[in-house]
């Protein structure tokens, strides 16, 4: 699919992978949606980014994890923008919690990051589905994560999240096919504001992956605007972490 003149909802949009994915959608063309819960700073700045580029643009709050909240979020961009194509459900939290600290993953670390990581995701997909329909046409991006592949990332609770968003975008592959493609980009570290403070540790890892580099925001955002555009792949968790799971 051209994205060139295709709306595109990003969420969690302001920041990280998701303030470059709205930034490389716009540079080809498309007219993005960028969605915050509380960064309301940094999404309207993503914004003006864009727009001073000669992009179109405009920012919009949903706590994703509130269904009411996010059919609202897509009704007011369909009044601005007319549509959406295209779905990037990047929205994601965390707890940083030792995986063997089995007392710490309490039920509302639970509930909070399944509510956010996984049904976020679902409602958004659900609340943009019919606009791709009616269009013939949509894709989807998940954003997953190796920790749900390998068990083992900031939490128990985040890695077990991130497993449940790789199997949410096989079963919507099939929900939504043939008219809209589901896909998850499932990223290793990524040098974003994550790692404040842990800067030590993200230098030791990237001297141990395979390319002995971490990967940027950029990095993910190019292979997320590949899968809004490959119109022959549904259903596929695709993996970008410079080797660090081999």
């Amino acid at each position: 699919m051209n994205v060139h003149n295709k709306v595109a909802l990003v969420t969690g949009g302001g920041t990280g992978i998701g303030r470059a994915t709205s930034i490389a959608l716009a540079e080809r063309g498309a007219w993005v949606a960028v969605n915050y819960s509380r960064s309301k700073t940094d999404a309207d700045e993503t914004v003006q980014t864009i727009l001073s580029t000669g992009g179109r643009a405009m920012s919009v709050q949903a706590d994703v994890s509130n269904d009411r909240e996010v059919r609202a979020m897509v009704v007011a961009i369909v009044q601005q923008f007319g549509t959406v194509d295209l779905l990037v459900n990047n929205a994601s939290i965390t707890q940083h919690i030792a995986l063997d600290d089995l007392e710490a993953a309490t039920d509302e670390v639970w509930d909070e990051l399944y509510a956010v990581n996984v049904k976020g995701m679902f409602n958004c997909a659900r609340a943009a589905a019919p606009w791709m329909k009616h269009n013939h046409q949509g894709a989807i991006v998940n954003v997953g994560s190796i920790a749900g592949l390998t068990g083992s990332g900031s939490s128990l609770p985040y890695a077990v999240s991130k497993a449940a968003v790789h199997g949410l975008t096989k079963s919507l592959a099939h929900a939504l096919a043939p008219q809209i493609r589901v896909n998850c980009v499932a990223p290793g570290a990524v040098a974003t504001r994550w790692w404040e403070g842990r800067e030590e540790k993200m230098n030791r890892l990237s001297k141990n992956v395979l390319l002995q580099h971490i990967s940027t925001p950029e990095d993910i955002a190019r292979l997320i605007c590949t899968a809004l555009e490959q119109e022959s792949m549904t259903g596929q968790i695709l993996t970008i972490d410079c080797g660090q799971t081999l």
